[in-house]
């Protein structure tokens, strides 16, 4: 209970992806409205999917696995930028994220796309600028200091948003990384100062 007290908006979030989720998996129609699709998006105006989307999973694994990276790093990122800084980064993150799929996507209107990974990235980003050398461990084997995870992360993303035949919404976490960085760089200006230091410390250049 003291965890979910001091980080309330990722709590409030990972809810709202719950309900909406399971909502949607019981209605069709409802999954087929708040989908990221380009062709209503450009044809119809139906830009509050680039939103919707961001709380709709495809089943059960999967949004297991978004709620699971939004609590393990917003509760950290809600706890350095307070509650409305954390919900700045949260939402530019999305909207990232999605601007960034429809740009990559928009010639293909038959292109859809749903789930918070793209906002998660961003909250990951930020998170990992912040702490640039503490230990993460990808697949919860593979330990890597937070740096490496995130410059990773954001070169792996870009490399596979450019295959033609994928599954994951690369583009996504791209948009949603950048926009997350950015977003946390603006509310806190020191951090990259500090990010830098920090690596240049650990890789003996200071």
């Amino acid at each position: 209970m003291e965890q979910i007290a001091q980080a309330p908006v990722t709590f409030t979030l990972i809810i709202l992806n719950v309900i909406a989720s399971i909502a949607a998996w019981q209605s069709e129609p409802l999954m087929a409205r708040g989908l990221f699709h380009i062709g209503p998006m450009k044809n119809r105006n139906e830009w509050d999917r680039a939103i919707t989307s961001g709380f709709l999973h495809l089943n059960g694994l999967h949004l297991l696995m978004n709620m699971y990276v939004l609590w393990m790093f917003g509760s950290v990122l809600e706890l350095l930028l307070g509650a409305t800084g954390f919900a700045i980064v949260y939402a530019a993150s999305l909207i990232g994220g999605s601007a960034w799929a429809y740009l990559e996507n928009f010639r293909d209107p038959d292109y859809r796309a749903l789930g918070a990974s793209g906002a998660v990235s961003g909250v990951m980003i930020g998170t990992c600028l912040f702490i640039p050398l503490a230990q993460l461990y990808l697949f919860g084997v593979l330990p890597m200091p937070a740096a490496v995870f995130a410059i990773g992360f954001i070169l792996i993303s870009a490399m596979l948003s450019q295959n033609e035949n994928k599954i994951i919404g690369h583009e996504a976490h791209l948009g949603g990384a950048l926009a997350g960085m950015a977003a946390t760089i603006a509310l806190q200006p020191n951090v990259w100062t500090s990010f830098i230091r920090e690596l240049s410390i650990a890789l003996g250049m200071m």
